[in-house]
């Protein structure tokens, strides 16, 4: 090969080499410069979701959310399937929703349903089953029913974001507030109905009006999140809640004070023991809109406790 020729070869391969060297010099150079900015929008990335980048006043008020947030309960009465069961923890989990509660699951726990979680393992982890509805409910003051269909007695009706918009305006006065779900094929029966306050609906297309379960509790966890991340400071309480001088009725004492209402409505002869309970019914309906709270029951329960023992001292009275 020529000198020439050599030598322009080992020219050209020394300014490639300086090329590279300037190139990744000025790279280097531009990364140290972008570092700080670098880090500046990491820290606001990091700290807009989070409490620590808030004010006093902020995170305050995100820990009230995140305490609502925990006070609400979803139950599953008798899923069928347990894929279900995980799209249902997932569906929560997205909206800081982690109370779940399962009424007589067929299959669970199952590797179907952690699949279907996906990243909510926690939520199905930490999950309580129960044999019977009221042990899942008996703590909760607020107890709504997920319903599509329409009842022989009126209900109060609540979308689910009115339903969210009521709880974010009351409050649950200390308590957990449980959404209840039923079964995929049929829903909630009207015995179960019965022990909500309110029946939420979801308002659909007429055309094709059917959710699946998990799309459901994801609507509902959706409207309370919206309505308890960001409470509105001006709303007054309409109702007993986070101001309230005591804590609301849970469902334990509730069912208590309707059972003993039950005897004396049978011992007055207002109704018969074997007959139908159309009044007992729509008197769950009446103390289920007034929201007692646990003074108001004892006060209800002592007044039927007088009634029993005055029917009692007239029966001895009557004794010949």
């Amino acid at each position: 090969m020529a000198s020439s020729a050599r030598w322009s070869i080992s020219e050209t391969r020394s300014l490639r080499a300086f090329s590279c060297t300037v190139s990744v010099s000025t790279r280097s150079i531009a990364c140290k410069m972008m570092r700080p900015a670098r880090r500046e929008a990491r820290k606001a990335m990091l700290t807009r979701g989070s409490i620590a980048g808030r004010s006093p006043q902020r995170r305050r008020e995100y820990a009230s959310t995140m305490d609502d947030l925990a006070n609400i309960r979803i139950v599953l009465v008798e899923p069928s399937h347990p894929g279900n069961i995980g799209a249902v923890a997932r569906a929560m989990k997205t909206m800081g929703v982690a109370d779940l509660a399962l009424v007589r699951p067929q299959r669970f726990p199952d590797a179907q349903a952690t699949w279907r979680a996906a990243g909510a393992v926690d939520v199905l982890d930490a999950a309580k089953v129960f044999e019977d509805l009221d042990d899942a409910i008996a703590d909760c003051a607020l107890i709504a029913g997920a319903s599509a269909r329409q009842r022989k007695i009126p209900w109060p009706v609540a979308t689910a974001k009115e339903l969210a918009a009521k709880v974010g305006a009351e409050g649950l006065g200390g308590r957990p507030a449980a959404v209840l779900f039923g079964r995929e094929a049929s829903g909630l029966t009207n015995e179960e109905l019965q022990r909500c306050g309110w029946h939420v609906v979801i308002p659909t297309h007429p055309a094709y009006s059917s959710l699946n379960l998990a799309m459901a509790v994801q609507v509902v966890c959706y409207e309370l999140y919206q309505a308890l991340a960001a409470p509105s400071v001006s709303a007054p309480s309409a109702g007993p809640g986070a101001g309230w001088d005591r804590r609301l009725a849970s469902a334990d004492q509730l069912a208590g004070l309707y059972g003993h209402l039950e005897r004396v409505l049978v011992a007055i002869d207002f109704q018969r023991e074997d007959g139908p309970r159309a009044a007992t019914t729509r008197l769950r309906r009446l103390f289920g809109r007034a929201r007692l709270d646990e003074t108001e029951t004892a006060i209800l329960r002592g007044i039927l406790t007088h009634v029993e023992r005055g029917l009692a001292q007239g029966a001895r009275s009557d004794r010949p």
